[in-house]
């Protein structure tokens, strides 16, 4: 399945008080790799920015004026992210707000965005991970040595790509590699990592042939038959 690490700024806190989407960044994940392929927009809100929003991510309202509407780019945003995994950092505040434009854009059948694709919830992973700790995306950062320096304020794209390396290191089984090596620096270790992931994900997947399940289950009933007792597991036949 396609991996979509998506991410959104908006005017405010809540669809429900009237605020939008004014950024949307994603990028595109295969086989736990990145495939270069990104959904970037800035938009026109059609409204205020609140002061408290604009805190955060420093898009103005001046800058906004002459970006399009969502309806304007929606059949392009839908086609990059239809049927695949929507990788998002504290989901239901970002779905919320796209089932709200798709609801504004008059697009029945993307207002329940969970029927046209999967929804996987970064914040929620991390809580199980690492309960009573911070599991926001700068926490996540230090915890996993992903490089989030660059990172002034928050940023739409930024953050989806920022986020990519969290869910990698998240998903991986370890945060850190140890190669014998106390000195090693933070930016080696970040390229370890890299190698490590490729190779995992290069590594082929081989079945047994027939002739090797055949000397399997004998081997197996030798077993059952010397010591009387089932095997814990056998080959589906």
């Amino acid at each position: 399945m396609r991996q979509i690490i998506l991410d959104t700024e908006t005017t405010g806190l809540s669809p429900e008080q009237g605020h939008r989407v004014i950024e949307i960044g994603c990028v595109e994940m295969m086989h736990r790799r990145l495939t270069g392929k990104t959904f970037h927009v800035y938009l026109n809100p059609e409204r205020e920015v609140d002061k408290g929003a604009f805190m955060v991510h420093g898009i103005s309202n001046d800058f906004l004026k002459d970006k399009p509407l969502f309806h304007e780019i929606v059949d392009e945003f839908t086609i990059f992210i239809k049927d695949a995994e929507l990788i998002i950092h504290n989901a239901p505040f970002d779905v919320g707000f796209l089932e709200s434009e798709f609801k504004r854009a008059n697009l029945k059948a993307w207002e329940d965005l969970s029927s046209q694709c999967t929804v996987t919830d970064t914040l929620a992973m991390a809580r199980k991970k690492h309960p009573g700790q911070k599991n926001n995306l700068d926490a996540l950062c230090k915890r996993y040595q992903v490089n989030n320096q660059h990172r002034e304020k928050h940023g739409a794209l930024l953050d989806a790509e920022i986020l990519a390396d969290v869910y990698l290191a998240m998903t991986g089984g370890q945060s850190k590699l140890d190669l014998d090596s106390s000195n090693t620096s933070q930016a080696t270790q970040t390229e370890q990592e890299k190698v490590l992931t490729t190779m995992i994900s290069d590594l082929p997947i081989r079945s047994a042939n027939e002739s090797e399940c055949e000397l399997h289950a004998a081997f197996l009933q030798k077993m059952k038959d010397k010591y009387r007792v089932e095997p814990l597991w056998e080959l589906e036949p």
